[in-house]
């Protein structure tokens, strides 16, 4: 029975070639499968498609449905990561009774010569979802022991790690149930992680399973490590280092390497960019070309016990420097590299990673914040370190900070941060955090969220040690003020996301004018807006009111918006996509408020009715000028044009009788006002004057059609009368009272494109 249980085990799982034919059906997103002629309409009606037809079989495929598809992408991340033994597929079963006659079934299982782990998958689609997983938690808990027995006896000859997983994707697992993960030591890895090290494994090759079993093993023993170094021990702004070269292979066990993602979420504040993989290989090439990097790795040793360092019989007089043999950490992840990954990760698939040495300076139980500090004096000059991923390091550095100014800030870029990373947020994986890619929908820094954030009310006035004012949301210290804040950030995007989802998922794509930079901003802004209106209306006192209660009241106020939202033509949308700048950011924001006050006049936040009195003349001023530019221009050009086909007697024979009488009464007039004879009558004609003698007679034909019809004009029907309507619409706009008229933009563009025409000659028509 026993043997026939070892048979059957084995059978079950693939290595060498057979692995590799595995891993690459396992990374298709679909499953094939061949089958007979008869059997084709049976597998069709089940949503199996013809893939390919043989002599005697037929092969179809089908998408695979959610959990298979999760379950084979856990199995590739692990095989990836340099696994050699896997199970074949998911009907793979280990015992857990004595006798071996109970089993219980492995999603994933993977081994090497020194870790084996076993792993459940749980995935659903759609949107992130809450479950109950506390029968399947307790259910792997309770044979998990039976397991590891199972596993020794299948293992006779090695002491394998063991670590069980439980791999969630698309699911908002409970605090009951990751605390009852926590109780069985079974680690969760959320779909993020799965994510992460399948993309390492993709820049390090085999090499990122020592970023993992970092993980999983922390602070266990390798013991089979040699750890002793010659090393210098010394003393460098008031910390003790070691100084020493070490066997790259070596430094890779112990070391680890603090990425900026949920992998390491437990580990904050982490600070390291992602490693590249264009550099890694650029590095290794160097290397094996015979190359070298004579500049220091820097790490950081954690050591609950003191390191042991034996000095040298041997030292040098007067000096602060001991020579000696240094005891590294026979542990993983005791070595956290704070400077130099890509240098020595470059080593990791090189001929001369055992054979070759490098320079290490190390300190030693460096507070976390204290390597951050580290790694940004590093790097603070360097291009490399892109403003996104300061904001994220910031996040953390300056959380405890002394002045208050940066715990605030701080505040703000965790929230930020947070709100693209936490599943629940409606905002997760739409906010570009650390060195995470931009795409489409993933299009929103952290750097727009702060400032939604800095110019909301929420947080308040701060000096360096004083709070000159408190915001509506802020308790006096940074732990609770984001806990409050974060609930009524996320109950209040969920909102707009229930309500508006094809919007919502748009990002930058299409027409999409919400879910990007300036559109969650100023849903930010509004949403401090309507806080603050709250506490006008109801007395509110949202420091120590329930977010809940605050975002249900809010909603009153949140439905014209969306409404709002919903009735937007597609040039209105056009217009919110390209709010560029801070003036078209603060449009976008007026245009929420005033959307929201239309229907609820109560709601009148400051400067709104004075923003909108000011909006409304913002083209006057240009447009008066372009306008007296115009005028100019045609008195001066007509004149001209006319005296060089009429001479001297130009006046009286191109210019129509009525326009000539009408503008002898205006100069006439203002001969009476300013008492002066020195008033020419060209001087008071009007623009649409210009229109009537450019139309008398034959002088459209004759003079004017070539340079003054309006370029796009040239073909359209209506003769003289169409081509110079623009002069009639020149006049209507000229003729209104700029003291009490508001000029609309179109009718700017209007005018800004005559200018172009007229003044600027940047255009011109096809027939000059």
């Amino acid at each position: 029975m026993i043997d026939e249980i070892k048979e059957r085990f084995w059978q079950g799982i693939v290595e060498g070639k057979e692995l590799r034919r595995v891993l690459n059906q396992k990374k298709k997103g679909f499953e094939l499968k061949s089958i007979t002629e008869k059997e084709l309409e049976e597998h069709r009606n089940d949503g199996w498609l013809v893939d390919r037809g043989f002599k005697n079989k037929i092969r179809v495929k089908k998408n695979k449905p959610v959990d298979l598809a999760f379950e084979d992408e856990v199995w590739a991340t692990f095989a990836e990561l340099g696994f050699k033994l896997l199970n074949k597929d998911r009907h793979f079963k280990i015992p857990y009774s004595d006798d071996f006659a109970l089993t219980q079934q492995i999603d994933v299982f993977v081994a090497d010569t020194e870790t084996i782990l076993l792993v459940e998958c749980k995935a659903t689609d759609g949107e992130p979802k809450r479950a109950n997983f506390k029968e399947a938690i307790e259910a792997i808990g309770g044979k998990k022991e039976g397991i590891i027995k199972s596993i020794r006896k299948l293992f006779p000859d090695s002491k394998h790690k063991i670590k069980f997983i439980f791999a969630t994707k698309n699911y908002l697992v409970s605090k009951p149930d990751l605390e009852r993960l926590s109780n069985f030591d079974i680690i969760h890895f959320e779909e993020e992680i799965i994510k992460y090290y399948g993309h390492l494994s993709k820049h390090l090759g085999n090499s990122a399973r020592f970023q993992l079993l970092g993980n999983l093993f922390a602070e266990q023993k390798i013991p089979e490590m040699e750890n002793q170094v010659p090393a210098i021990k010394g003393k460098m702004g008031g910390l003790t280092y070691y100084s020493f070269s070490i066997e790259p292979e070596k430094l890779l066990k112990v070391g680890y390497v603090l990425h900026r993602n949920k992998a390491n979420k437990k580990l904050m504040p982490t600070y390291q960019r992602l490693i590249k993989k264009s550099r890694l290989r650029a590095i290794k090439d160097f290397l094996d070309s015979g190359g070298f990097f004579p500049n220091s790795i820097l790490i950081n040793i954690n050591s609950k016990q003191n390191l042991k360092f034996d000095q040298a019989n041997t030292q040098v007089e007067n000096s602060v420097s001991k020579v000696g043999i240094l005891y590294l950490p026979k542990t993983y992840r005791s070595a956290f590299i704070i400077d130099g990954q890509h240098r020595i990760y470059g080593y990791a698939n090189s001929k001369y990673k055992d054979n070759n040495s490098i320079p290490v300076v190390a300190f030693v139980n460096l507070e976390r914040r204290e390597q951050l500090r580290l790694f940004m004096e590093i790097n603070e000059n360097q291009k490399s370190v892109q403003k996104n991923l300061r904001n994220t390091l910031n996040a953390d550095l300056l959380w405890d900070s002394e002045n208050l100014n940066e715990q605030i800030k701080a505040l703000k870029l965790q929230i930020a941060q947070d709100l693209g990373e936490i599943l629940e947020s409606p905002l997760y994986d739409r906010i570009i955090v650390g060195e995470n890619p931009k795409t489409s929908k993933r299009c929103i820094t952290i750097d727009t969220i702060k400032i939604g954030l800095d110019r909301s009310n929420f947080f308040g006035v701060f000096s360096k040690n004083t709070v000159k004012q408190f915001g509506t949301f802020y308790k006096g210290n940074n732990d609770e003020t984001y806990d409050h804040i974060m609930s009524y950030l996320i109950n209040c995007f969920d909102y707009f996301k229930d309500s508006l989802p094809e919007e919502w998922a748009k990002g930058e794509s299409n027409d999409g004018f919400l879910t990007i930079n300036a559109g969650i901003e100023n849903l930010i802004r509004i949403f401090s807006d309507v806080v603050d209106q709250l506490i006008k209306d109801q007395e509110f006192q949202p420091i120590s009111d329930d977010a809940d209660k605050i975002f249900k009241e809010s909603k009153y106020y949140f439905d014209p918006l969306i409404n709002y939202f919903k009735n937007l033509t597609y040039e209105e949308k056009l217009e919110f996509k390209k709010s560029y700048g801070t003036g078209g950011r603060s449009r976008y924001w007026r245009k929420l408020q005033k959307a929201v006050n239309d229907a609820r006049k109560n709601f009148t936040p400051h400067g709104l009715i004075q923003y909108w009195k000011d909006e409304e003349k913002r083209f006057n001023d240009e447009s008066f000028k372009i306008i007296r530019d115009i005028e100019i221009s045609l008195k001066s050009e007509f004149k001209r044009l006319l005296f060089d086909k009429f001479g001297k007697d130009w006046f009286r024979k191109a210019v129509p009788a009525n326009v000539q009488d009408e503008a002898s009464l205006r100069a006439n007039q203002k001969r009476r006002e300013r008492d002066t004879d020195e008033v020419d009558v060209w001087d008071c004609l009007n623009i649409i004057d210009y229109r009537k003698v450019a139309t008398y007679g034959s002088n459209w034909k004759d003079i004017f059609e070539n340079l003054y019809t309006k370029p796009g004009e040239e073909k359209i029907s209506g003769g003289k009368d169409s081509k110079t309507k623009w002069m009639q619409e020149l006049e209507r706009i000229r003729n209104q009272n700029f003291h009490e008229y508001s000029v609309k933009e179109d009718e700017y563009e209007f005018l800004k494109e005559l200018h172009e025409w007229l003044i600027d000659k940047k255009v011109e028509n096809s027939l000059s």
